[in-house]
Order: C-alpha cells, then sequence, then structure tokens
C-alpha cells in the first residue's frame, strides 16, 4: 500500500554539482525530482545548487533541516575525488537508514551495473530525514521512484506519528 504525502510536508532539493553552480551546466535532475516529488504529493519544495565542497554541503544541510521534513540531495555519489555528499551527509546525520541506500542501489542495479558504484547514504537530522540520490537524471528518477512508497510512513515516523499502516508483504501475508 503506498501512502500519500502529507500536505503539510516541505521538501528541499539540493543540486551537488561544481559545473553546476558555476552556471556551467543546465541541472535536469533536480528539476525531475522536483517533478517526482511534486506528483507524488508533496506541494512545498525549496532548491539549491551547491558546489562539490564538504563543509557547504553540510552546512546547507543543517540550515534546511530546521525546517524541512526531507532533504533529497542529487549528485556527488560517485568515486570521483570531489564526490564527498555521503560524506557529508554522515557528518551530519544522527542515525543512518541503510535500507533505504540498499533499496536504491538493488533497484539500480536492475538498470546499470553502474548502481554498484553509488555511495548514497539515507539518514536522518532531527525530524528531517535526507536521502542522497545520483547526480544523472535517469539515476535520480529511478532512485527515488525505488523509495518513495515508504518515504510518507517514514517522515510520519519522524514526526512522531507512530501507528503503522497495514502492510502487505511480497508473499501475500499480512502482518
Amino acid at each position: 500500500m503506498t501512502q500519500s504525502f502529507r500536505s503539510d510536508i516541505r521538501a528541499v532539493v539540493l543540486t551537488i554539482s561544481d559545473r553546476c553552480s558555476r552556471g556551467e551546466q543546465v541541472d535536469l535532475s533536480g528539476p525531475a525530482v522536483c517533478q517526482l516529488l511534486e506528483a507524488a504529493g508533496v506541494r512545498t519544495m525549496t532548491t539549491e545548487t551547491l558546489p562539490d565542497e564538504l563543509d557547504l554541503i553540510a552546512e546547507g544541510l543543517r540550515r534546511h533541516a530546521g525546517d524541512a521534513a526531507l532533504i533529497v540531495t542529487t549528485g556527488g555519489t560517485g568515486l570521483a575525488p570531489r564526490d564527498v555528499t555521503p560524506e557529508a551527509t554522515k557528518l551530519v546525520c544522527e542515525r543512518l537508514i541503510d535500507g533505504l541506500a540498499e533499496r536504491m542501489r538493488a533497484d539500480g542495479l536492475l538498470h546499470t551495473s553502474f548502481a554498484a558504484l553509488s555511495r548514497a547514504v539515507c539518514g536522518t537530522l532531527g525530524g528531517t530525514l535526507i536521502v542522497n540520490l545520483p547526480g544523472s537524471p535517469a539515476g535520480a528518477k529511478s532512485s527515488l521512484q525505488a523509495i518513495l512508497p515508504v518515504l510518507p510512513h517514514a517522515l510520519d515516523l519522524l514526526a512522531g506519528r507512530t501507528a503503522h499502516p497495514e502492510a502487505s508483504w511480497s508473499n501475500g501475508n499480512q502482518h
């Protein structure tokens, strides 16, 4: 069962890219992520583009966590020397949610073997969920779609709404 986002959910989409932050490349991933979130019912979104700088990414995550329930980053999750989004995310997160990152990589492997190179992490900072997505538009969309069905419930739990919706499992059992 897919849950809908609450109407008061505020999300932030951070594009992490040196070239986009300098205006040398048009950001395609950030708008693609926003479009998916909007289609899923997120009504309030802020976007920002940051360079691949650990301190600036960490500061941006901390700043936006003050008033957003969900922060989604796109970019900086690969193996290039300046790909530091996971390090910045780990630096600010109080808890990591390995299952979300595992789900994104598992889904990605259905599309490309390069998904195994993703270092994306997901975690929490206070009541905010932070999700790292790949920088390519296709990878960002695919990864977000893989976890989108569970995000509303995750946000509810972080907000203290701990009632569990009826879950259906792939083997048909109800829990």
